[in-house]
């Protein structure tokens, strides 16, 4: 893949087929070149570049960590999975959305037109088949029109929250030994845990309610 051009696969026809086994195999710790030949059958030269490209896309993380959206394009909803792709192919090709923002609405001809704009190279080269081919590829699963719901950057899933409680504690007067009140204001970061089960989220504040905000 070359440094200064948009990302590319040369084998085009590799990149539907990795995605459709992404979305049915279990998402691995790491997404490495042994995952992608042994468990989605992906053993030959042509595959290997999909690694760089899902890397630009924000599919993995530099050390081959699934990301958020990675598990969002796999989700079983068609909205949110097409979303995704939508976003990490805007992810991928900055340079041609910085020239286009409706991109992924241009034909097959004007998008080889803005590729060849963008690089340099001579109309019809392989290199530009090959970007147009890889765009066109990824650009099947996606769905620019879907808005997709972000979760970066807000703790786990649902983010954190701040809680601004106020207390008192109460000190002896080494005089006259009488109780004497302290007010204190204090502030806890509380990470919630990703889950949709309400219980564990009122066992948390039934706890916070027993153990910090009594007096």
């Amino acid at each position: 893949m070359a440094k200064n051009y948009p990302p590319f696969m040369n084998a085009t026809g590799n990149v539907s087929r990795i995605l459709e086994k992404i979305k049915i195999a279990a998402t691995p710790d790491r997404f490495t070149q042994d995952f992608l030949s042994t468990e989605l059958g992906f053993s030959g030269g042509g595959a290997k570049p999909f690694i760089p490209l899902a890397k630009k896309m924000g599919l993995i993380a530099s050390d081959g960590t699934p990301t958020e959206l990675y598990k969002q394009f796999r989700n079983t909803s068609p909205a949110t999975s097409k979303a995704a792709m939508a976003k990490a192919i805007k992810n991928a090709y900055v340079d041609i959305y910085s020239r286009n923002e409706y991109a992924h609405s241009l034909n097959k001809q004007d998008l080889e037109g803005l590729i060849v704009e963008i690089t340099g190279l001579e109309k019809g080269s392989a290199t530009v088949r090959a970007i147009t081919g890889t765009f066109e590829a990824l650009k099947s699963f996606a769905d620019f029109k879907e808005k997709l719901e972000e979760t970066e950057d807000k703790g786990q899933e649902y983010g954190d929250l701040d809680l601004h409680l106020k207390g008192t504690e109460s000190s002896r007067s080494k005089n006259s030994g009488k109780p004497l009140p302290i007010g204190i204001s204090y502030t806890i970061n509380l990470v919630l845990p990703k889950t949709e089960d309400v219980a564990v989220f009122n066992a948390i504040f039934k706890s916070l309610r027993e153990n910090l905000l009594n007096e």
